[in-house]
């Protein structure tokens, strides 16, 4: 007699939210698998692998997810475990079933790492900030910051850069940037103790940031030129400085250097870096008007750009035609814009070049001229246009910006023959700059190649060296019997 055996097969959850619970868990738990191999084998790779997927699972996390996650990494009751998990909001009841199933049949691994404790903090971090809690948020990222200190490890590099990240971030959205300031200040002095570059990195562009917030341009500058100088390690933190280094360099009126860093940063930000570009090209924008030049309509019509740049647009055209009554106009009617994104000081400098263009326009249009007839053209709102006409016809005159005369016993404005520009060297100073520009960006992208860690010091096998020495006994021979046959 032989009895049928009941098959008794495992309730599926059908519920959605519970079955994508169980996905991110067990991503999160792959990613902590993929942190301990690279803490065991000192593979930094790994962990910047780990926190890629983590920014991927972002939206994917809630509080339910992360207690179970906790409970995996860490061993509960522990006091790393106790002093994370008190910044969660606690678990509605129909939350609590995420990880019943498989808690129950199979007892979590305990990973007593530095590392793990790190990138605990760090996704429960990540979710206050998203779900802008941003007083436990404040909270989570000091007592992180508290507990790093007192790690060196070169694993911990990556996790720990991240977190001063979203420390930054966390007071940031609460307007209490200003506090942790000598606190970043301690961080960057620890990390270049201990030769952490990546760190360095972050640290300066937040110092920079956080500077930059409060207008404190002198004092950027001086950390910035005493700052330690090396290779950048993370593309992003180095588009982040180039962006800063912009920023101070328009402040300071080097705008060659400005423009130079602001046009790389934009070229260098990932595509997905929308906004970081958008802010980029403003600032660009207006270092070029401010050195003369009118940037082309393809900035302006950039994918996902054109409505944030529209401000811009309006302003460049203005400037283009040289109307200053058009600029006057523009500058009113965005000027929140222009505040919002901290450029109007600069849109202010923007009138002399409106004057200036609109002179040169006048100039090419008449071999002579008036100056009331300038002032007059320029519509110059001034008590005196003429003689305010006339100082900026004698300016314009010695910058270089008109070619012509101004005869001051008559009030008039000469203006020369345009010369042959290809007679002079400005055609090969343009495309002297053009090579040099592309020999550097072939240097950055020579110097950004991969190879295999420790591919130099590979050992060859005894069959290979047999063979290379054999090979360089032959040479030597035919060497010596050439050298035996000229003589």
């Amino acid at each position: 007699m032989t009895n049928d055996v009941e098959m008794k097969e495992n309730p599926v959850p059908s519920n959605p939210t519970t079955l994508t619970s169980h996905s991110t868990l067990h991503d999160l738990k792959e990613i902590a698998g993929l942190i301990e191999t690279g803490a065991y084998s000192r593979e930094v790779r790994r962990i910047m692998r780990a926190v890629r997927l983590t920014m991927a699972l972002r939206r994917k996390l809630n509080s339910s997810v992360l207690f179970a996650f906790l409970s995996f990494a860490l061993t509960p009751g522990s006091d790393a475990y106790t002093r994370i998990s008190a910044y969660l909001p606690k678990e509605d009841e129909h939350e609590m079933e995420v990880d019943t199933a498989t808690s129950s049949t199979q007892a979590p691994v305990k990973h007593p790492l530095p590392e793990l404790e790190i990138y605990c903090y760090l996704v429960v971090l990540i979710f206050l900030i998203d779900q802008k809690n941003y007083s436990e948020a404040k909270a989570c990222a000091s007592a992180s910051i508290a507990r790093l200190r007192n790690i060196n490890r070169r694993t911990v590099d990556v996790l720990s850069s991240r977190l001063y990240f979203y420390y930054s971030l966390s007071y940031e959205l609460t307007s209490d940037l200003a506090e942790i300031r000598s606190d970043l200040l301690a961080l960057h002095r620890i990390a270049t103790l201990r030769q952490d570059e990546l760190g360095q990195e972050t640290l300066l562009n937040l110092l920079l940031r956080n500077y930059l917030h409060y207008n404190l341009y002198d004092q950027a500058e001086k950390l910035r030129s005493k700052a330690p100088r090396f290779e950048a390690h993370s593309n992003q933190q180095f588009c982040r400085y180039l962006f800063y280094l912009g920023k101070i360099r328009t402040i300071q009126l080097e705008y060659t250097d400005a423009k130079e860093s602001l046009l790389q940063a934009a070229r260098k930000a990932p595509v997905a870096a929308l906004g970081f570009r958008v802010q980029c090209n403003k600032w660009a924008v207006i270092v070029r008007l401010l050195l003369g030049e009118i940037p082309e309509r393809t900035v302006f019509m950039q994918k996902g750009m054109e409505k944030a740049l529209r401000p811009y647009f309006e302003l460049t055209n203005a400037v283009r035609i040289g109307d200053l009554e058009l600029f006057k106009s523009v500058a009113e009617r965005f000027s929140s814009t222009f505040n919002k994104d901290g450029t109007h000081n600069l849109t202010v400098r923007l009138r002399h070049n409106v004057i200036r263009t609109g002179l040169r326009n006048i100039s090419i249009s008449y071999s002579r001229i008036s100056l009331a007839d300038v002032a007059e053209k320029l519509r110059l709102d001034s008590p005196n246009p003429v003689a305010d006409a006339e100082c900026i016809v004698a300016k314009a005159i010695r910058d270089g910006a008109v070619d012509a005369i101004l005869n001051h016993t008559d009030g008039w404005m000469v203006s020369k023959e345009t010369g042959d520009i290809y007679s002079t060297n400005e055609p090969q100073m343009a495309f002297n700059s053009r090579i040099a520009f592309c020999l550097n960006m072939h240097n950055e992208a020579v110097r950004a190649l991969r190879f295999p860690p420790n591919s130099h010091k590979e050992k060859e096998s005894a069959e290979n060296r047999r063979e290379r020495q054999q090979q360089e006994q032959e040479l030597a021979k035919h060497i010596a019997e050439e050298d035996d046959d000229e003589f």
